[in-house]
């Protein structure tokens, strides 16, 4: 079962394919943990000039701070489990918990020989109405990635399905790109984060959401993950800027 889905992701590729919101700004990797071991992150990011307006009940994301605690459990080699939990920080409405996601991913083995790391992710859950368009949906996230030397690329082909919200349940296509150098231990790069629109409704350009990031990753010391950088919108519907930090920590269980 997990080889015949494994082996269906070149297919996304064909028509690449609702994401992460701001609420989990981050461009996948192949790998999945190791069993045994757990990785705690911290999403956080701020949102300097963002939308002002309420949108169909959802609030502004303008000036408001995103927290998403995420952790992830290895449970074999190749199969892991990750839980999420949501939050919003807002002068004017305060703290609030947003909603919380459920994501099993599995990855090709090593001793399938792929030329690219590849894995598939499910990730499904809730969250307020007030905070997001789609209070339940379903996330379908293919992860192929190459390290190239120096050069590192992953590509995250997207598609998202809303179950419950004000949005309609066509699945949507949201395309995530990374491109990366690395100098020592620390590389530097570029992300790009897209929403098309629903293979239903393709806006215009003008009414998609655009989205880059210069990033930096710290790669010290294999128990921790530090990525930071900055985003520009590249469309009028975009968050115009927007600033990321995701610091991670691992821990080995069996030690």
């Amino acid at each position: 079962m997990i080889r015949t889905c494994l082996l269906l992701l070149p297919l996304f590729l064909m028509q690449i394919v609702h994401g992460q919101d701001n609420y989990e700004i981050q461009v996948y990797g192949s790998p999945t943990q190791q069993k045994g071991t757990t990785m705690f992150e911290l999403h956080s990011n701020y949102t300097f000039d963002g939308q002002k307006n309420v949108i169909d009940g959802v609030y502004p994301s303008n000036h408001a701070l995103h927290e998403t605690l995420e952790i992830t459990q290895g449970i074999t080699d190749n199969f892991e489990i990750g839980c999420y939990f949501f939050t919003n920080y807002s002068p004017m409405r305060g703290y609030h918990y947003v909603g919380s996601h459920l994501r099993p991913r599995v990855r090709v083995p090593e001793n399938w020989h792929w030329p690219f790391g590849a894995s598939l992710s499910v990730e499904f859950g809730f969250q307020d109405s007030h905070y997001s368009d789609q209070t339940w949906n379903v996330e379908i996230r293919p992860i192929l990635d190459k390290q190239y030397h120096k050069w590192y690329v992953a590509i995250n082909p997207t598609m998202g399905i809303g179950l419950a919200g004000t949005t309609g349940h066509s699945p949507s296509i949201e395309p995530n790109v990374k491109l990366a150098y690395t100098i020592h231990q620390l590389a530097l790069g570029f992300e790009y984060y897209g929403a098309v629109g629903t293979f239903a409704d393709v806006p215009p350009i003008s009414q998609q959401n655009h989205a880059v990031f210069a990033v930096a990753d710290f790669d010290f010391d294999p128990r921790w993950e530090l990525n930071v950088g900055p985003g520009w919108g590249l469309t009028k519907n975009t968050d115009g800027f927007v600033f990321k930090v995701i610091l991670g920590r691992r821990i080995n269980w069996k030690k």
